[in-house]
């Protein structure tokens, strides 16, 4: 199987974004999977420390492993929003192909030593384990709640980014460009969208040179995405569309078999509402 850090390279010439999807159960797994099975393309299955913590780490590393043998197409599996060496370490030799190593809490300083650190620990683990970093500010969670805008918010500033990378060695970055966690009520009935900062995610593909994440991609408008991308932005981070995706079709199959009993006849229809979601953005960031 190729390698992330490859593949992430060859979507950036060619002006693509790779889709990167959080699960959190089984049928979270399947659907996503499903989705990368019908449209071909690679993806990356996120797993943050709780969905690590209610799934277990070698569990879901090992249905990965499963999926995996059974595609076309690479599947990574990845340690989303990871904050201490160890839980990276758990995630590295348990066979993860990346890790999102999220100090930006931090001061900027200490967030740039411990980072450093963590990039030498995890390569000498694995020298093709691919390390992201964060800094600036896109909330946390993703859920349905009221979301502060963009311009109340703190951007990674370019010359933070430079440094930033630079110093610690990462693989990519995760910088804060308008983007946030979560979506809001209106966002989740499809009658509000997130807006970007094209603008600075330029300045910072300018200043590093980097591979970009988009972290906090549920709801934002279509037409930023794909800017965002030619941009200089390289995998997209969705999570809560998905959530969203399967309460409605769990509501629906239980609406339209309220008898049924059978778990696996009812999660049919969060099955696919899931699998429908993750395609569309799949097709979307590969345009």
């Amino acid at each position: 199987m190729e390698k992330l850090r490859t593949l992430l390279e060859r979507a950036q010439a060619e002006r693509v974004a790779i889709a990167h999807f959080n699960v959190s159960d089984f049928l979270l797994a399947k659907a996503v999977v499903s989705a990368a099975r019908e449209t071909g393309k690679v993806i990356v299955i996120g797993v943050s420390e709780g969905e690590r913590e209610f799934l277990g780490v070698r569990q879901i590393a090992a249905l990965v492993k499963t999926f995996r043998e059974e595609l076309d197409t690479p599947l990574f599996l990845n340690a989303d929003h990871t904050h201490s060496l160890a839980k990276a370490i758990e995630a590295a030799r348990a066979g993860f192909d990346s890790v999102v190593f999220d100090l930006s809490a931090l001061p900027f300083e200490e967030n740039i030593q411990q980072t450093r650190q963590a990039v030498t620990a995890l390569k000498a683990i694995n020298p093709d384990f691919v390390v992201e970093g964060e800094i600036g500010d896109i909330g946390t969670g993703s859920a349905i709640r009221k979301l502060e805008t963009a311009s109340e918010r703190s951007l990674t500033k370019p010359e933070e980014a430079r440094e930033f990378v630079q110093a610690t060695g990462i693989d990519a970055l995760a910088p804060a460009v308008g983007n946030l966690h979560g979506m809001s009520p209106d966002m989740a009935r499809g009658a509000a969208k997130k807006r970007l900062n094209i603008e600075r995610i330029a300045e910072i593909k300018a200043a590093t040179g980097a591979l970009l994440t988009l972290h906090g991609g549920s709801g934002t408008n279509d037409e930023d995405l794909r800017a965002a991308i030619s941009a200089g932005i390289n995998l997209i981070h969705i999570n809560t569309e998905l959530r969203v995706a399967w309460r409605q079709g769990m509501e629906k199959g239980l609406a339209e078999m309220p008898d049924e009993v059978v778990p696996y006849k009812i999660l049919t229809y969060p099955l696919h509402a899931v699998k429908d979601a993750a395609v569309a953005r799949i097709l979307l960031f590969e345009k």
